[in-house]
């Protein structure tokens, strides 16, 4: 498992972007070291997925990374909120779509959640799946691990970050719609400047 400041032997890298703001920072946060970047983004039947994914696809355009979608199709639409499996499933179905990739597969996740699948626990376990599989060829990468969302947004200020592109309404609604943690946390960082 990658943190902030190591990195894998190859320099590709493939962020799970929602077309939030901490998968977005993601993003910037690989493409200012210089790593070759790709994203992808997972519809998994998030109340949202239509809001994330163009939002999703407006933040590629504007770094001008290549980009994928999956489309899964489960028994019932997802509600906000926790979601038993979610990181899991998005990093197994990354590692499905690659199978010839080497280098790094990056998400999200920050401190401050009390999510399982935001832990350093949950990512080492979900490591040793991922190296059993490619023997240590493909890496999960979490900059944001030890980070809190204020330090993400600090982050977004100094590199310009377009924000303003991205979408983090876990209810699909538009935001913030005071409600979901995503729309609160926005409310939060946006009280503070």
């Amino acid at each position: 498992m990658i943190n902030s400041q190591k990195s894998a032997s190859s320099g590709n890298v493939c962020v799970l972007l929602s077309g939030g703001i901490d998968s977005t920072a993601c993003m910037a946060f690989y493409l200012k070291q210089n790593f070759s970047v790709r994203c992808m983004f997972i519809d998994y039947g998030q109340s949202a997925a239509q809001r994330e994914f163009l939002s999703a696809k407006a933040i590629a355009k504007h770094y001008h990374a290549p980009f994928s979608r999956l489309i899964w199709s489960g028994l019932h639409r997802k509600n906000a909120g926790l979601i038993f499996g979610r990181n899991a499933f998005l990093l197994i179905s990354a590692l499905m779509e690659m199978p010839k990739y080497s280098g790094i597969i990056a998400i999200g996740a920050h401190s401050g959640t009390s999510y399982f699948d935001c832990t350093s626990s949950f990512f080492r376990k979900m490591q040793s799946i991922f190296d059993a599989y490619t023997k240590g060829k493909i890496q999960i990468g979490v900059p944001f691990l030890k980070w809190t969302k204020h330090d993400i947004m600090a982050f977004c200020r100094s590199y310009k970050v377009p924000i303003e592109l991205t979408y983090s309404c876990e209810r699909g609604l538009d935001q913030p719609c005071g409600q979901c943690l995503s729309c609160r946390d926005l409310e939060i960082l946006n009280a503070c400047t």
